[in-house]
């Protein structure tokens, strides 16, 4: 019998949507005030999802306390307050989306779990605008 468990978190970021190949107005037109090139900010929350057999010895699909800690380490401690653009490695060539967050989140996240688990990540940018992305 498969159980999905969930945990949530949160972290506050700034970004900029932009491409660098475009000009001003290419990135006004497709990304409207998100493209502001002095950034803006958004209040994540994020909520982690882990699908897998309950284990008989402990009753635990995964024990939350080591994905609590594991998602401060690899999550909120490299993007809490961060300029996602400037300061983090993988938004200096990719725009930083909640779609390419997710999968960032993602990558980071699913080295550190067992194989036979899976893992899936949704990221609410803001109350009404939330991605899912589960490795597919």
């Amino acid at each position: 019998m498969k159980v999905t468990v969930h945990r949530k978190a949160h972290f506050n970021a700034a970004h900029r949507l932009f491409r660098k190949d475009w000009d001003d107005q290419r990135n006004r037109d497709i990304f409207g005030k998100c493209s502001n090139p002095n950034f803006h900010g958004h209040n994540y929350e994020l909520i982690v999802s882990v699908t897998g057999e309950i284990d008989p010895e402990t009753g635990f699909v995964v024990d939350m306390k080591l994905l609590k800690d594991l998602i401060y380490s690899e999550v909120e401690t490299y993007l809490d307050h961060k300029n996602l653009n400037v300061e983090v490695e993988e938004f200096k060539e990719m725009n930083p989306t909640a779609e390419n967050i997710s999968v960032v989140i993602w990558n980071k996240l699913r080295p550190n779990l067992k194989k036979s688990l899976s893992l899936s990540v949704t990221l609410y940018e803001t109350p009404r605008n939330f991605v899912t992305y589960d490795g597919s």
